[in-house]
């Protein structure tokens, strides 16, 4: 079957269904009908949407931390210590790595060894193996709405018993939980296999049932260009959409500038709201987040805890709707609950003494009008590649290298941009690979890499890429020669 954004018939999605819960033994109590009847019983406060809605209604940004580990009884434990303790207003549950292979088999070894251990030997909750009985009892014990968080280029199953199980709220896309994570998985395929998850969720929107749905903003996590991301967000929401998706999270990950973050948020808003009106799905509801620094941390907690503070003054003043929280562990490992919960309290500290404030700037209104440029260059250059569809444009576009998300592991990514910082700290282009940017934006960019090379007496080279990959977790923002 040709891959085109279209809606999936009843008989498309049937076919796939009966062999995807074939997958393994929980797949058998899946039931459309039971997951909408078990969500229609949830009060509105555990009920994603809504809050988010609510929250962007207010102008507030929400704060909401990552976490996950192998067994039931200690994963309650977790997010129950998170929402009360640590005041987090949305709760994840991060899936592990064996469940986002879909390797089920070592996810269930996974299970008894960490029963046998007394502790978590698997760096997630694997959602599958516990069934809709388990995912229940998670949702059954908070007050908070719960989300999946994970990295699966195939979530059709874990979908299902997901949101059977009372999450109402899934992250990931057909690029963005494939170019940033596998190497070898083809982007026709990931792409299929999203279109189900989203038909999936707006048969729920269908029956009155809100699930959001999230692209994965960030992406590498390093240095990636709002202009990047940003179109990536808008594909996977305009594909989301065309499934019957109603309610979108667009994210973006920080990139360390604060007048370049606040307009990347504030115009991803726009630019996705924009792109849906026109593609006539202006009945879709927009909000966004903030992912906190992805790159490296700093090993000393205390300056952990100031690059936390950063991203959350990005949040607050970008009024993004809410903001995924880092712990001062990062650079060490997996975090304590305690260490994931000051991180939350750090936030929403920031979060509150910022949540009256505002700013504005002629530069924020240029870093804006440079974004949406870029970003409408990288989207309409994939319309026009698929001939008006968008999913054939999008495979088509990796496959030109005019979308291309640098350090990715897939071999389905050309690998050629190359990003760097200005002398300011904003993320440039130093080498644009295949993108379709137009003279004048080229420019741009090679201005400002020039720029700041004349500033630190060197020639614009591949070296600054390296040295500002690194930048951050040796205390700066901008990689400067004999600055460690």
């Amino acid at each position: 079957m040709e891959l085109i954004n279209k809606k999936l018939s009843d008989n498309d999605f049937y076919s796939q269904r009966e062999e995807i819960l074939g997958q393994w033994p929980t797949g058998k109590d899946v039931s459309l009908e039971a997951g909408i009847a078990y969500h229609s019983t949830l009060p509105e406060h555990k009920c994603f949407s809504k809050k988010l809605l609510a929250a962007k209604a207010a102008g507030i940004t929400l704060a909401q931390p990552r976490a996950g580990v192998a067994l039931i009884p200690d994963h309650i434990k977790l997010l129950t210590y998170l929402q009360d303790q640590g005041e987090a207003d949305l709760l994840p549950t991060t899936i592990d790595s064996y469940t986002r292979q879909n390797r089920f088999e070592r996810a269930q070894n996974g299970i008894e060894e960490s029963i046998r251990s007394g502790k978590s030997m698997l760096n997630g909750f694997p959602a599958v193996n516990h069934g809709i009985s388990g995912c229940r009892q998670i949702i059954d014990s908070l007050d908070t709405p719960v989300q999946i968080r994970h990295g699966t280029p195939d979530a059709r199953l874990l979908t299902e018993i997901a949101y059977t199980g009372g999450f109402s709220s899934n992250e990931g896309g057909g690029i963005s939980y494939n170019i940033p994570y596998a190497k070898n998985v083809d982007l026709e395929t990931t792409i299929r296999h999203w279109q189900y998850v989203d038909r999936l969720t707006g048969m729920y929107e269908e029956a009155g049932i809100a699930i959001n749905r999230e692209p994965f903003g960030p992406l590498t996590g390093t240095l990636v260009p709002p202009s990047i991301s940003h179109a990536v967000a808008i594909i996977e929401s305009l594909l989301a959409a065309e499934q019957g998706v109603k309610n979108i999270t667009v994210g973006y990950g920080q990139c360390g500038n604060l007048l370049q973050d606040v307009a990347a948020i504030q115009t991803l808003q726009t630019l996705t709201e924009e792109y849906l009106a026109a593609a006539g799905h202006d009945d879709v509801a927009v909000t966004t987040v903030l992912h906190q620094w992805m790159g490296g941390f700093p090993q000393d907690e205390a300056r952990a805890f100031s690059v936390i503070s950063w991203g959350a003054t990005v949040a607050a003043l970008s009024r993004a709707t809410k903001v995924i929280v880092k712990t001062p562990h990062e650079a060490i490992g997996i975090p304590t609950m305690e260490a994931n919960a000051q991180g939350i309290r750090c936030t929403k500290q920031t979060l509150s003494m910022l949540k009256d404030q505002c700013i504005g700037d002629t530069l924020i209104q240029t870093e804006k009008e440079i974004i949406s440029l870029e970003t409408r260059c990288l989207v309409d250059k994939c319309f026009e590649l698929g001939q008006g569809d968008l999913a054939q444009g999008a495979v088509r576009a990796f496959a030109a290298g005019v979308l291309d998300i640098p350090f990715a592991p897939s071999r389905f990514n050309a690998g050629k941009l190359l990003p760097a910082r200005d002398n300011e700290g904003a993320i440039r282009i130093f080498d644009p690979g295949n993108l379709p940017f137009t003279p004048e934006l080229l420019a741009f960019h090679k201005q400002k890499i020039a720029a700041r090379a004349a500033a630190e007496g060197r020639e614009p080279s591949f070296q600054m890429v390296i040295d500002d990959v690194y930048a951050i977790s040796k205390g700066n923002l901008v990689g400067r020669p004999n600055k460690g």
